[in-house]
């Protein structure tokens, strides 16, 4: 199985770079795992809504220009639906079986996600109701795969 991830915006600080480069090889031995950063617009405070789906649009536009034919692709998005992390270890060994041979994970920037990336969308995953950083989102969803992986071949992880 092949794991794209596709986030708007660059990790800047040091440590969710080293945290995010960690998890990457950490799943080396389970899944090739790419990670793909598309430019992310900068917002001027109080833009108009018009402005800020705008934005939305020429970042999803870069997304949608990285998700391979053919790829199941997870939107990371707060109204998505919740798994626990062994519901997500289902789905993931469900796929290792089954298909698709390549999962594209999106993480939106500040404003979310375009309204053509959600219809892309084969599925839309929330990790909480909260709304996190996107840096922290990229660890958090790197971390969770990884932590699925572990389940899904019965190896002990912290709980």
């Amino acid at each position: 199985m092949k794991n794209r991830i596709i986030a708007v915006g660059k990790l800047k600080e040091r440590y969710w770079r080293d945290a995010a480069a960690e998890y990457q090889k950490r799943l080396g031995p389970y899944a090739r795992t790419e990670i793909v950063e598309v430019e992310d617009e900068k917002t001027p405070e109080n833009a108009p809504p018009a402005a800020e789906r705008q934005i939305m649009e020429r970042e999803g536009r870069r997304i949608l220009a990285q998700i391979p034919d053919g790829a199941y692709v997870i939107a990371l998005a707060i109204n998505g639906r919740a798994l626990s992390s062994e519901e997500l270890a289902g789905k993931l060994g469900q796929f290792l079986i089954h298909g698709p041979e390549r999962v594209v994970w999106v993480i939106g920037g500040s404003l979310g996600l375009s309204e053509e990336v959600l219809r892309r969308a084969d599925e839309l995953l929330s990790f909480s109701r909260f709304t996190f950083p996107h840096q922290m989102m990229r660890v958090i969803l790197l971390e969770q795969i990884y932590r699925s992986f572990r389940i899904i071949h019965h190896e002990p992880y912290h709980k």
